[in-house]
């Protein structure tokens, strides 16, 4: 399978020059991806849970535009700006990979909007090995 680029129907606008996701065979990429609405609005303003359940629904809907699902993550690369909101970020993590969660860092980190507060890349590996 040749490399494709993966963009769900109602996805934000990129800020850069970038696809939220891309498939080479089995593999999906799924670029760092903000809490943005449709329009490239920040969701949550302050509130880190409600930035990380964006974040999530979006990355949620880039698999689903591939062929996956949550389950297919195997590693996930998290930006915080603020680690003082870990904890608050992990309890909604946590409702997307209640077991075997996949393997993941997280560090603190600068976004590129003051607003945003969290950032989330993945990389998932669909159908079986």
């Amino acid at each position: 399978m040749a490399f494709k680029v993966i963009i769900p129907e109602g996805s934000a606008p990129p800020l850069a020059p970038y696809s939220p996701g891309a498939r080479h065979g089995n593999v999906v990429y799924v670029g760092g991806t903000l809490p943005m609405d449709a329009k490239g609005a920040t969701v949550g303003a302050g509130d880190v849970r409600a930035q990380t359940r964006c974040v999530l629904e979006s990355i949620k809907a880039v698999l689903a535009a591939a062929g996956g699902t949550l389950q297919d993550i195997t590693f996930n690369q998290i930006f915080i700006k603020d680690l003082a909101d870990y904890a608050a970020m992990n309890e909604v993590y946590r409702e997307y990979f209640p077991a075997n969660p996949p393997a993941r860092y997280c560090i603190r980190a600068d976004l590129v909007k003051p607003e945003f507060l969290v950032e989330i890349a993945s990389t998932a590996h669909l159908g079986n090995p």
